[in-house]
């Protein structure tokens, strides 16, 4: 499904001098993966300096995970396995993030906690992830997706959120709220695939 929401759109525009280009949907996706991971192991380092270059590979590393599928997308050039390469991708940085933001926080008041919160968080991030995005490959024929946006916003537009939290120096009760909501959020997500799995049975057996 081509996305419609106020970043797929200022990246579609963004990606057109790249259509007819030897740049391709992965190279921008490596590229992806390559700054997430560099921005979340500056969050990692716990320093002022070093939280104000991470927010913005950050947001980079964001804005490229929308660019890539658009260039997929105009192009031409989608194919089954860079959208899991591009899912893996995305699975991947987000939780990192929480991992990262939980070790800088090791100095903290929380001391070692920091780091078990942030890697709670981080499998809760993954794997609820992953469970979404079950749901969403159900729910392929109509587009419909595991938790859809608002406003022009897709649900995922609450990344580039993350960059003005580390600015702010708010990484602490951020991790601490998702080292419990991010677990709670994945037994949701499951939920919801539960559910949508009875109903494909259920449709299946009355066809």
């Amino acid at each position: 499904m081509v996305g419609d929401s106020w970043t797929h759109k200022i990246a579609r525009v963004c990606i057109l001098p790249l259509v007819n280009t030897p740049i391709t949907p992965n190279h921008l996706t490596t590229t992806r993966l390559i700054s997430g991971i560099v921005a979340c192991a500056c969050f990692a380092v716990g320093e002022r300096s070093w939280d104000i270059w991470g927010g913005w590979l950050w947001l980079f590393s964001a804005f490229l995970d929308r660019a890539d599928g658009e260039l997929a997308r105009v192009s031409g050039k989608t194919s089954p396995w860079g959208h899991k390469f591009d899912m893996g991708c995305d699975v991947a940085v987000t939780s990192l993030f929480f991992l990262g933001a939980g070790i800088g926080l090791r100095h903290s008041f929380l001391g070692d906690w920091a780091i078990f919160m942030g890697v709670m968080a981080a499998l809760g991030v993954f794997v609820a992830e992953i469970f979404a995005e079950y749901i969403d490959q159900m729910n392929k024929d109509t587009g419909e997706k595991a938790y859809s946006g608002f406003a022009g916003f897709d649900f995922d537009d609450v990344l580039y959120l993350f960059a003005p939290v580390v600015w702010l120096g708010w990484q602490m009760p951020f991790v601490v709220g998702a080292s419990v909501g991010a677990p709670a959020f994945a037994l949701m997500t499951w939920y919801k695939l539960q559910k949508r799995r009875r109903q494909e049975v259920a449709g299946t057996e009355t066809s």
